[in-house]
């Protein structure tokens, strides 16, 4: 068997009865996997399996529910509506996909995908908090300091599902375009329809496969429908525990949500004022956590994902991820960092560069430092005069870390005095651009310089 979910330590929250359940959960989606592989069999066994699965899980939550009556839980009607949300409208719509495409292996799949996200989330998040302990770690941020307390809300959350000492590289991140990276939206409204949030959450990739795709056991260095799917409902739960910190009276529900293309998200991400744009490394791979509240994008970002064609989507966009991925590959372009503080420089040199490189812009040293460290390019053109972090101090920080002692950068600038260049030697620069060479000559230049190192 591929594919086996793993139950791990971390998902006990320490009351034994609960702990069995969960564990008997785990097993049940273990035996629909085995059952998918037994041929003419496979479509009753998983028929059978999904049943038994569906039974425990209702008898569980109302075990879960009588226990947190017990004991006076103070969080026991919002976990009775997450409950009877997952009952009585997640179950019913995978079971009707199932029963319409009579059992089909991408609808097992899609099954399987949702009920293993759903239940890693909520084990690790809302299960976690009957026992306080969530709750304890966070008691003392205060409201008045929203945005750091954030930052630690995010630290500790990813620490308390997934155990990755993360730490935050930015509080300030730009939309830079991750190496392999996952692009998903969530947009919230009110009730009433008068207020929303909108999260971008953008992973790398291996991220996903080292956290989802691990505890599922799924044997695979890169994303799949059913790790898609489990990832969705996981990163669902990640966002409404961080809002749910961070709430008023006011209820939000989910109203659409999208994976996007990095075009897409590129689009929707300049248009908008972030009110939270944090960055993290989680040692795994990684993550971006992007919020803002006002207002839907008039004309859509891309198709909303809905219970009627959550399947069909996911699957659109891995194979439009793929076929990108192929393309990039086909035409095997080679990536440029344009990094200056003039929009004019950074636009007319993209312009210029476009048809055969894949170029990416930055605005600043700090922003480059960003970008190279997100999505490596093969050469950076940096301008040497630059307010705050000039190309100089960006040099200096890059050949700091051995990751980027060999790469190439050629300074864009504006002079060329013996007295700045010798300066920059130690940093063993690639070479000068004249900013006022004209276009045709900077772009034979940059030719040259990777027809030389091919050679």
């Amino acid at each position: 068997m591929d594919t086996q979910f793993v139950w791990r330590d971390e998902f006990n929250i320490g009351i034994e009865s609960i702990d069995k359940e969960h564990q008997r959960l785990f097993k049940i989606i273990n035996k629909i996997f085995e059952f998918k592989g037994e041929g003419k069999n496979s479509q009753w066994a998983c028929q059978e399996g999904i049943k038994f699965f569906k039974g425990h899980a209702i008898k569980h939550f109302a075990e879960e529910e009588a226990y947190m009556d017990s004991i006076n839980y103070e969080g026991y009607e919002q976990h009775k509506l997450l409950h009877k949300g997952f009952r009585d409208n997640t179950l019913p719509v995978l079971e009707q996909e199932l029963e319409q495409t009579g059992y089909s292996p991408d609808a097992v799949d899609h099954f399987l995908g949702v009920c293993a996200g759903w239940l890693i989330g909520h084990t690790l998040t809302e299960d976690l908090a009957i026992t306080g302990k969530p709750l304890r770690k966070w008691e003392n941020l205060l409201p008045s300091e929203e945005i750091e307390a954030m930052k630690k809300v995010i630290v500790q959350l990813i620490f308390d599902m997934f155990h990755l000492e993360s730490h935050l590289i930015s509080d300030a991140y730009n939309g830079e375009k991750f190496g392999k990276g996952v692009y998903y939206r969530l947009l919230y409204n009110t009730k009433e329809n008068d207020k929303q949030q909108e999260v971008f959450l953008i992973f790398e990739e291996r991220l996903l496969v080292n956290t989802v795709g691990k505890i599922m056991g799924i044997q695979t260095n890169k994303l799949d429908t059913m790790m898609a799917h489990a990832a969705r409902y996981t990163a669902r739960q990640f966002v409404e525990r961080v809002m749910e910190h961070f709430s008023t009276d006011e209820t939000y529900e989910l109203k659409e949500e999208n994976f996007l293309s990095y075009e897409e998200f590129q689009k929707a991400f300049e248009k908008e004022k972030l009110q939270v744009s944090l960055l993290l490394n989680t040692g795994e791979g990684y993550f971006a956590y992007c919020a803002l509240a006002p207002h839907l994008l008039q004309n859509g970002i891309a198709t909303p994902i809905g219970a009627e064609n959550a399947m069909t989507e996911v699957e659109k966009y891995l194979m439009k991820r793929e076929e990108q991925e192929l393309k990039e590959q086909e035409e095997g372009k080679l990536k440029v960092l344009v990094v200056d503080d003039s929009l004019t420089i950074r636009e007319g040199t993209k312009r210029l560069l476009d048809e055969d490189y894949d170029v990416a812009v930055a605005e600043s040293g700090v922003a480059a430092i960003r970008a190279i460290t997100l999505n490596r390019p093969d050469l950076v053109l940096l301008d040497y005069e630059m307010p705050v972090c000039d190309g100089k101090q960006t040099l200096e920080m890059l050949r700091s870390d051995d990751t980027f002692a060999d790469l190439p950068v050629i300074f864009l600038t504006g002079r060329r005095d013996p007295g700045s260049m010798i300066e920059v030697m130690p940093l063993n620069p690639a070479g000068y651009l004249l900013k006022h060479l004209k276009p045709e000559e900077i772009k034979k230049e940059i030719d040259s310089f990777f027809e030389k190192r091919k050679k």
